[in-house]
């Protein structure tokens, strides 16, 4: 079994920051991608940003230049600097990573996280 868990969000002004952090743990034998996506009550899930674990960065074009994500040194870990955020940021962030198990390495899951709101104000 696998678990993502995020922390790191919260309530920020219009031009703030704020860092989100997602930790995965469990029976893993490596991961290849984690990514942060946004989502708000009746709409679709959206990408936000998006790394390999070649640490190849992708990102929404609503946030270049505002966001940064990076992996931690272990590669179980994946942050989003979140700089001169705006009251349109706001949504409820979810972690993602592709996990190759250890007991199927020849395999792929796909995990996700619980959620963490992010509320910025006007």
């Amino acid at each position: 079994q696998v678990q993502l868990v995020e922390s790191g969000g919260g309530l920020v002004q219009a031009g703030g920051s704020l860092r989100l952090s997602c930790a995965a743990s469990g029976s893993i034998f490596s991961i290849n991608a984690m990514g942060w996506y946004r989502q708000a009550p009746g709409k679709q899930r959206e990408l936000v940003a998006h790394i390999t674990s070649g640490s190849s960065t992708n990102y929404a074009d609503s946030v270049k230049g505002r966001f940064t994500i990076s992996r931690g040194n272990a590669k179980n870990t994946v942050y989003l600097q979140m700089n001169s955020l705006k009251p349109e940021d706001t949504d409820v962030y979810y972690c993602n990573a592709d996990v190759i198990p250890t007991t199927a390495t020849n395999l792929v899951y796909h995990y996700w996280g619980q959620g963490t709101q992010v509320t910025v104000s006007s």
